[in-house]
């Protein structure tokens, strides 16, 4: 195998075990801290690590008032709602079913290009889009067997559909930024910024204390959040990203819902059912015929 092939994996590998993993830790931060405060203190840490990033690599920082009113708009979608709406799906599904539906993202940026941007999609894109969303709707089998049709299994899915669709808008947003000149790393480190603001505004509001939970767990999952899951993994992503390609990088969402699966059913007794098993298979199969160019 050659060099470059051995970064590659590697870099491939720690983006898996980043985002596989996050999806559990995620899981820890619910039940006693609002959503919106524990999002404001993760990026509230992971900011300012971006932010020096972008100063050692020499990634220009001084934005225009258009690229800063656009980084606002990635961050509040990104970076604050997409995972307010994640945290408050986890108090009802477990951490495994949110990483599947998270890596439907790929099928949903498809969608809003066409629907925003009128970029048509192939056919084979449209029936991974397809075997996707059916992979989701047969992983749900066994979570919702269990709670005997709770509407609370129905309740967490809708949080975490509309967060993934929150997300996919702020990669609309990013795109156009993108093709406009706008360096990834300035506009992700003050996305960051304004998500972490935004977040603290809704706590605000909410009358929410911003307080955090004295637990190894708590305190232990937000510093993994924060450096891990959001700083590292994101840098590496774009490292990733620079070196393969978008295509043969985004294999990543491909790969680290099965991981996050195990992950789950280990700690959490998800059930890993039939159904669930060729749920997964065809989320697996949608996302690579989305992906593959």
């Amino acid at each position: 195998m050659k060099r470059d092939d051995v970064v590659n994996l590697g870099l491939l590998s720690a983006v898996i075990i980043a985002w596989s993993t996050s999806w559990i830790a995620l899981k820890a931060q619910t039940g006693v801290i609002a959503p919106e405060v524990s999002v404001f203190f993760r990026f509230l840490l992971a900011a300012p690590f971006v932010f020096i990033w972008a100063r050692i690599t020499g990634a220009r920082l001084a934005l225009s008032r258009g690229e800063h009113i656009g980084s606002a708009l990635m961050g509040v979608c990104i970076f604050s709602t997409n995972f307010i709406l994640f945290y408050h799906g986890a108090a009802y599904l477990p951490s495994g079913l949110l990483s599947v539906i998270f890596s439907l993202a790929s099928v949903i940026n498809l969608g809003l290009a066409f629907l925003l941007f009128g970029e048509r999609a192939s056919s084979k894109v449209l029936i991974g889009g397809l075997l996707g969303f059916l992979g989701v709707a047969l992983m749900f089998e066994p979570e919702i067997e269990r709670s005997g049709g709770s509407p609370l299994v129905f309740k967490g899915l809708a949080f975490c559909i509309v967060g993934t669709l929150c997300f996919c808008m702020g990669n609309m947003v990013s795109s156009r930024m993108q093709k406009r000149g706008t360096p990834v790393i300035g506009a992700a480190a003050w996305g960051m910024l304004y998500g972490t603001l935004w977040a603290g505004l809704l706590a605000l509001v909410q009358r929410a204390e911003f307080t955090v939970e004295w637990t190894w767990p708590y305190l232990g999952g937000m510093v993994y959040l924060a450096i891990i899951s959001t700083v590292i993994a994101f840098l590496t992503y774009l490292t990733l990203l620079g070196r393969v390609g978008a295509g043969r990088a985004g294999y990543a969402t491909v790969l680290f819902p099965v991981f996050a699966l195990l992950i789950s059913a280990a700690f959490e007794n998800y059930r890993l059912t039939f159904f669930a098993l060729a749920g997964l298979g065809l989320v697996a199969i949608g996302n690579f015929l989305v992906l593959k160019r």
